[in-house]
C-alpha cells in the first residue's frame, strides 16, 4: 500500500510540473475550455498502437485556438450483434450493443478501454468518437431465425448504454426491442437515462408476457457528483422518476447503485435503497468500482482533479478491497471486492434491502413464448 502510495506522490509532484495530476505529458492532457462537459481530462493513446501521437505548440500558440470537442458518430456495419461470454460471475450469456462508445462520459465506466480495438483512446475518444450499428435490427432479427436458435435472456446496455443521446436521433435501441418484441424474447436492459420511457409502449407489452425487465444506474443523489461523474447522463431525479414510469406502467424496474466508490458514494448506500423503493424498485444490486487498465489513470486524474482532498482515503480504501492493487479481475472477486471493508459494504447493503422489502424476489423472464422471426423468403421456402 505505502508503495502505490509512494508512486502516486511521486507522479503527482511531477505532475506539478507539467501541470497535470498524475505527471500525464501534456500532450495526452486536455485544455478544460476544449473538454467542457465531459467526463475525462486526458486523451492518452490507445494500447495498442505502435506509436504515440502528441500534440505540441511550435511556437504560434495554436494551442489556444483548438475548438471545442464535439461528438462525431461513425457508422458501424457488423456481420453479427449478439456476443456471447462464459463469464461465471455474470448473469447473461448474450448481450447486445447498438453503439461503441458512450457520450454520458462516465469517469469510472469499466467499458472505456474496448475503445483501444477501434484505435482510438480510453479518454475523451470514448466520449466523443462514437460508433452507431443501423442495421442491428436486421441482423437480431437474422440471428433469431437461425434454425436451431434457443432463446436466452438478451442483455442491452451492459457495455455501453443504448439510451445514450445519440439514440434520440438514431432509434437503434427501438428498432431492436421491435424485433424483440416482434419474437416474444426476453430482453434485460440496463441503463442511466430517462429516455427508457420513450419506449414505455413497446416496454409495457413485453412486461404483460414475462418478457422485459430494466436496471437503472443510480450511483449518486448528490446532483454535483453526478455533473461531475456522470456529465451527460440524466440527473438522479431524472433516474429515479424514469424508474416510477415504468413501474406504474407494470414494467419490472430495479435500482443498480453501480458503481459504488468507497469514501466518495457508499456513504449513500441506504439513502439511495430508500429512493429506489421509494420509485417502485421491487429489486437492487450493487457493484464496487472497477478500474481496468486505462480506467485506473483515467479516475484517478479525475478524482485529483475534482476531490483532491479525498484522493487518498478513495484509493487507500479501494486497494483494501483489490489486495492492495487498484483491480482485481479475478472472477467472483472484481465485482463486490474482497476484506473487511468489501464486507461491511455487502452487509448494509444486504440490511438495507431486507428493511425496505427488496430483492424478496427476482423477476424471471421467460423464454417459452419465442417465436423466430421468419426469414426473408421464408414464406415461399415454407411452400417448397
Amino acid at each position: 500500500m505505502q508503495d502505490a502510495f509512494a508512486a502516486d506522490r511521486a507522479a503527482f509532484a511531477k505532475g506539478r510540473k507539467v501541470g497535470t495530476p498524475l505527471g500525464i505529458p501534456d500532450d495526452t492532457a486536455i485544455a478544460p475550455e476544449r473538454r467542457r462537459g465531459r467526463g475525462a481530462g486526458i486523451n492518452p493513446t490507445g494500447r495498442f498502437e505502435p506509436f504515440a501521437r502528441v500534440s505540441s505548440d511550435d511556437g504560434w500558440n495554436v494551442m489556444d485556438e483548438l475548438p471545442p470537442l464535439r461528438t462525431e458518430v461513425q457508422v458501424e456495419a457488423p456481420k453479427t450483434i449478439i456476443t456471447r461470454n462464459t463469464s461465471p460471475d455474470i448473469s447473461f450469456e448474450r448481450s447486445v450493443n447498438p453503439y461503441r462508445g458512450c457520450e454520458h462520459g462516465c469517469v469510472y465506466c469499466f467499458a472505456r478501454p474496448t475503445h483501444a480495438y477501434m484505435g482510438l483512446s480510453a479518454g475523451l475518444d470514448f466520449e466523443t468518437k462514437l460508433f452507431a450499428k443501423p442495421n442491428a435490427a436486421r441482423l437480431l432479427e437474422r440471428e433469431l431465425s437461425k434454425r436451431g436458435y434457443e432463446p436466452r435472456t438478451i442483455a442491452i446496455g451492459t457495455n455501453t448504454d443504448p439510451y445514450q443521446p445519440i439514440e434520440k436521433e438514431r432509434r437503434i435501441m427501438r428498432e431492436l426491442l421491435e424485433v424483440l418484441e416482434a419474437a416474444n424474447h426476453p430482453v434485460g436492459i440496463v441503463t442511466k437515462s430517462a429516455l427508457v420511457t420513450r419506449d414505455v409502449d413497446i416496454l409495457e407489452r413485453m412486461a404483460a408476457k414475462g418478457l422485459v425487465k430494466v436496471a437503472m444506474s443510480v450511483t449518486t443523489l448528490d446532483k454535483r457528483l453526478a455533473r461531475a461523474m456522470e456529465p451527460r447522463a440524466a440527473t438522479p431525479v431524472k433516474r429515479l422518476e424514469a424508474v416510477k414510469v415504468l413501474t406504474d406502467a407494470g414494467i419490472p424496474a430495479m435500482v443498480m447503485t453501480a458503481p459504488i466508490i468507497p469514501g466518495l458514494t457508499d456513504h449513500e448506500i441506504e439513502r439511495l435503497l430508500e429512493a429506489a423503493a421509494a420509485a417502485g424498485a421491487k429489486e437492487a444490486g450493487y457493484v464496487l468500482l472497477r478500474l481496468p487498465l486505462e480506467v485506473s489513470q483515467i479516475f484517478k486524474d479525475w478524482l485529483l482533479r475534482h476531490y483532491p482532498d479525498r484522493y487518498r482515503h478513495v484509493m487507500a480504501l479501494l486497494r483494501s478491497m483489490r489486495e492492495g492493487k487498484d483491480y482485481d479481475a479475478e472472477w467472483g472477486k472484481r465485482m463486490r471486492g474482497t476484506g473487511p471493508y468489501a464486507f461491511q459494504i455487502k452487509r448494509r447493503f444486504e440490511l438495507a434491502a431486507a428493511r425496505l422489502g427488496l430483492n424478496q424476489t427476482r423477476h424471471i423472464l421467460r423464454t417459452d413464448l419465442f417465436r423466430a422471426p421468419q426469414p426473408e423468403g421464408g414464406v415461399q421456402l415454407a411452400l417448397l
